[in-house]
């Protein structure tokens, strides 16, 4: 038996990241990305441009020193681990999937989401393990709006099922 067969897969938070300006302004600059990052589960994980403070650093005025947080753990009597996210910025309301958390508010993150604040627009999705004392994170840096790739976070479908895009076309009720 390997050692690699023993040991514990480790729970893995892929952050996929968009900026619309990044190319110009280079917002995610100080992130390692497609690697591995190794965190200790009782780090507190912060957001923001606070390089002293921050784990990982947006290089955006615009940003709140500390944007938000991001802590791992165990729900009670269950198996799986999870992630909440909570709200640090005095300035800025953070989106998740449709919920608005204001300073100091937090969450659970589901398995997959969207997080947007300001014109960031951020995709978490969860990869479970079973180690009690590590976790990763890996970002990845998307090229295109991840709204419009995944519309149904943000378009509630009505009753009729048909979902509408942000500015609606008329059509005459005759067509």
């Amino acid at each position: 038996m390997s050692s690699e067969e023993t040991e514990e897969t480790l729970t893995c938070l892929r952050i996929t990241l968009h900026h619309p300006e990044q190319k110009e302004k280079q917002v995610f600059r100080d992130l390692s990305f497609c690697e591995n990052q190794r965190m200790r589960v009782d780090d507190v994980v912060k957001f923001g441009r606070d390089v002293n403070v921050c784990h990982f650093t947006l290089t955006d005025k615009r940003v709140s020193r500390i944007q938000f947080a991001l802590q791992f753990f165990k729900p009670f009597n269950r198996s799986e681990f999870g992630f909440e996210i909570k709200n640090l910025s005095k300035k800025t309301d953070l989106i998740v999937n449709n919920i608005e958390l204001s300073y100091l508010n937090k969450v659970d993150l589901p398995e997959r989401c969207i997080i947007c604040f300001g014109e960031y627009q951020i995709l978490m999705e969860k990869q479970g393990g079973q180690s009690k004392d590590y976790f990763e994170i890996c970002f990845e840096l998307a090229s295109t709006s991840l709204l419009l790739e995944n519309l149904s976070f943000h378009q509630p479908v009505p009753e009729s099922g048909i979902s509408y895009t942000e500015s609606p076309t008329e059509t005459d009720e005759n067509d």
